[in-house]
């Protein structure tokens, strides 16, 4: 009987055991999760804009960048931001202009990059190509997005480079032509971007 009885508790127990590790293999914290964070001192962040004269081109400066995404479903959280106030296209009074009338700094100090879903990553591969859908607030204004990202990685060092456009007039900031000048009413964003991407746990 005791014998019986023992045997019982000892399935018992291996049951729980079992019901326990599915629990945690289900759990969110199991989720295979990728971080790629950028570093704003190596992402170089270029605009142009093309006129009827010449063509005008300039920096941002990024703040700060993380995306991190589950592997297998894709899911994705965090943000790029850039620092709206560094726009510098090596002209103090053109770029005074665009901060304060076309951007509004002042008001909106930042352009976010929120990533939803990231589709395309295949681990283990030192080249791929990804692409990223998310949310861009500009001008207190958000956009869906879908970013193409060439990625190489070494060990866990990251490089990705992007190029997308943003037509800021259909989006509500200003055009600053003007009579004799026309500029293009879309901007285009080129992104050389460097960090590190940090794989799932094993």
């Amino acid at each position: 009987m005791h014998s019986m009885i023992g045997r019982r508790s000892n399935l018992l127990a291996r049951i729980v055991r079992l019901v326990g590790i599915l629990l945690a293999l289900l759990a969110p914290g199991a989720a295979q999760q990728v971080q790629v964070k950028l570093d704003p001192a190596t992402t170089h962040i270029d605009w142009t804009l093309g006129d009827v004269l010449h063509t005008v081109q300039g920096t941002f400066q990024l703040k700060s960048g993380t995306i991190v995404f589950d592997q297998k479903t894709g899911e994705a959280s965090g943000q790029i931001v850039v620092d709206a106030t560094s726009g510098n296209s090596g002209n103090g009074t053109r770029d005074s202009k665009m901060k304060k009338e076309i951007l509004e700094t002042a008001r909106y100090p930042d352009i976010v990059f929120v990533p939803r879903h990231v589709s395309g990553f295949v681990p283990g591969q030192e080249a791929f190509t990804i692409q990223v859908a998310g949310n861009f607030t500009v001008h207190g204004s958000t956009h869906d997005l879908t970013l193409t990202l060439p990625i190489v990685v070494k060990n866990t060092a990251l490089e990705a480079n992007t190029k997308f456009e943003v037509p800021y007039v259909d989006w509500g900031m200003k055009n600053p032509s003007t009579l004799f000048l026309k500029v293009d009413k879309s901007v285009q964003i080129s992104i050389a971007a460097a960090g590190d991407m940090q794989p799932p746990a094993k």
